[in-house]
């Protein structure tokens, strides 16, 4: 018998700010959706994964989160496993359901992925984000960096005035975005294209969280938030939630469904501390050989742009284009909707938004819709076979501290 694992269904709530909605409404939701996507009832889910990041923080709701708010919504008594890995948790969550269905324990399961990330205390908001890096090595960072920034006050040398706060990840994503524009010649220009193609994007996705087009001039004049990046090339803030069901072959067969999508390769990886920052390549070359594909296989794309640098950065580690030339790709025009690889055609995390534990999932909600042929204007032409690559946290020399790749197939 086959091992093989298919999507069965999936659904995604419009992602925005949601700050008179909880958790366990959203859940709600999001649970209703990806249930009348596939015509099945809670009765046929066998186990369910459930990812959130910042529950505990805001409302100190830990540990049991996905018992919580899937036992509120009437879907209890099955198995339930948390899944908390940064923003990779939606796709870690996928992984796992994965992983038990392709070991034969289950038949039928949910991956569900549900996060508010937006608050009105935005110092509290953007604070929390230190919880995705090692925070003692942050924190003794940030304490040098007060010193430094004391130091100059006192020298009257006037460079420290504020522009307002911002997540710590744009600080590490403009870092690596410099070293990379010196070592390859890659340009903050390049990285204005990749934002306004996904802002242009998500015009056309119903569900983004912004659905107002943006020109290349414009995000280059947007106010900087960390060189060379500025607001239109980051990701925001914001609240949602995606869920997928996924099921064995011989569920499939039981339950004749001609919009599944078979799941050709599902990996995690974990970053390293020393020998060089290659999470994303080292995912990529697993998830190909599993699927038995390469890059120029893949018709469609989403990878983890929470800034517009991730998305240069990680269409390189794809190989999608040779290292160095992933502004160069951009540039040409190969990754827009109508080019030989489009990436991002959601909107990504740059527009469609990133509330964290829901990211992963809903790029495979995104994959899954053109694979039907189901994703209106934005439809991709004739895809066959999709990626996705979502990054979690950073540590250690790799950037990301987690990733998943998911390979995706038309059936």
């Amino acid at each position: 018998m086959s091992n093989n694992v298919y999507v069965f269904g999936v659904g995604m709530i419009k992602f925005g700010k949601y700050l008179d909605r909880s958790i366990k409404s959203l859940t709600g939701d999001i649970l209703e959706e990806v249930l009348k996507d596939c015509g099945l009832e809670r009765k046929d889910l066998e186990a369910a994964w459930f990812a959130n990041a910042g529950w505990g923080m805001t409302e100190f709701q830990h540990c049991i989160r996905g018992q919580v708010a899937l036992g509120s919504n009437n879907l209890d008594k099955i198995p339930v496993t948390n899944s908390e890995n940064a923003c990779a948790g939606g796709s870690t969550a996928l992984h796992g359901a994965w992983t038990s269905i392709k070991a034969g324990l289950y038949d039928c399961a949910l991956a569900i992925g549900v996060e508010k990330v937006y608050s009105e205390d935005r110092e509290m908001m953007m604070n929390s984000f230190v919880s995705g890096t090692d925070v003692e090595e942050t924190m003794r960072t940030i304490e040098q960096l007060k010193i430094e920034e004391a130091a100059r006050d006192q020298n009257g040398d006037g460079r420290s005035e504020k522009k307002g706060s911002h997540s710590v990840f744009m600080d590490f994503y403009a870092e690596v975005a410099q070293e990379h524009m010196k070592k390859y010649g890659s340009t903050q220009r390049q990285l204005a294209i990749i934002a306004a193609k996904a802002h242009n994007n998500s015009v056309l996705n119903p569900l983004a969280q912004y659905n107002f087009p943006q020109t290349v001039e414009q995000v280059m004049a947007d106010y900087e938030v960390a060189y060379p990046l500025t607001r239109s090339m980051c990701a925001p803030t914001g609240d949602g939630a995606a869920a997928v069901i996924i099921c064995s072959e011989k569920f499939l067969r039981e339950h004749p469904n001609s919009r599944a999508a078979l799941i050709r390769a599902s990996v995690l990886k974990s970053a390293t501390w020393g020998g060089g920052n290659d999470i994303g390549a080292r995912a990529a070359r697993a998830a190909y050989e599993k699927a038995g594909v390469g890059p120029e296989d893949i018709n469609v794309v989403e990878v983890h742009d929470a800034t517009a640098f991730g998305e240069l950065y990680q269409t390189e580690n794809m190989g999608f284009c040779p290292i160095g030339e992933g502004g160069v790709l951009a540039e040409s025009g190969a990754t827009a909707l109508g080019g030989k690889i489009p990436v991002n055609p959601s909107g990504g995390l740059i527009s469609r938004g990133h509330p964290i534990g829901a990211s992963g999932l809903a790029q495979i909600y995104e994959l899954v819709t053109h694979l039907r042929g189901e994703a209106g204007k934005r439809q991709t032409a004739n895809p066959r076979i999709a990626l996705a690559e979502n990054g979690g946290g950073t540590i250690g020399n790799d950037g990301e501290a987690a990733m998943c790749v998911h390979i995706l197939e038309k059936t």
